[in-house]
């Protein structure tokens, strides 16, 4: 199973930092916040990852990871002209995923402390052209996309809901995917949103709309590092991860 790690975007809430640096390079503690992405998915089996990231910021990646071989992986890089979605930076990994195969794709800038492998072992034994997202408890649900549960006390996850002003559950979807090659399917069939992206949300919708969306619940401690808060919440969290 390969891994595809995705490091682009602006990083806008993280303002004057990331003016000068990507946000997925920035410390936290005592390793730049990328380390622990490829950490997990390492600590997984997986030791073939694509890392996608903007033209500004593949060179710092470069020369800081260089080909994977110092963290026990091997590293493959590809470049996000501009920021056009997380759809649209994975459909850049088309090439590198193989037909039948499946693998699982991690946003950087979340950083948690589950260990993967038994959500992927979860994920592996489901059939072809099944998705999984990965859900964390969470006490402030309207700043992600929040899962829409049936009402028969079963657990099927109907859609998800974007940033819900009144969120009908209280948990987040993470930045973990689990996909097949189907996924590319899929996000050829998306348009942009209206802020001009290709979404994932929309792409794990179409999933759900096909009844081939599963999920399953992070145990331990989870969070999206995109504001100073969580930075430095993370900087505590994940100190022993990491020597």
């Amino acid at each position: 199973m390969k891994g595809v790690l995705l490091a682009g975007g602006n990083g806008t809430r993280l303002l004057p930092l990331t003016k000068y640096m990507n946000k997925h390079l920035l410390p936290v503690g005592k390793h730049p916040m990328i380390a622990y992405g490829i950490h997990k998915l390492h600590q997984a089996g997986i030791d073939d990852i694509l890392l996608i990231t903007g033209s500004k910021s593949v060179g710092l990646y470069a020369e800081y990871l260089e080909n994977g071989r110092s963290f026990g992986v091997n590293l493959t890089y590809k470049v996000q002209e501009q920021a056009g979605g997380i759809a649209e930076a994975l459909e850049l990994a088309k090439g590198f995923i193989p037909h039948g195969e499946k693998f699982v794709v991690l946003l950087g800038d979340n950083l948690f402390q589950d260990d993967l492998k038994p959500f992927i072992q979860h994920y592996v034994q489901q059939p072809s052209g099944t998705a999984m997202v990965l859900l964390s408890p969470t006490d402030s649900p309207h700043r992600y996309g929040v899962p829409v549960f049936a009402e028969d006390g079963g657990g099927k996850l109907l859609f998800i809901e974007e940033k819900p002003v009144n969120p009908r559950s209280r948990h987040a979807v993470t930045g973990i995917y689990m996909y097949d090659h189907s996924v590319f399917d899929i996000i050829s069939r998306i348009s942009p949103s209206e802020r001009g992206e290709l979404e994932i949300t929309d792409v794990n919708n179409l999933y759900a709309a096909n009844g081939t969306l599963i999920y399953d619940i992070l145990q331990q401690w989870w969070c999206d590092a995109g504001t100073f808060e969580s930075l430095q919440e993370a900087a505590v969290h994940m100190k022993d991860e990491l020597p």
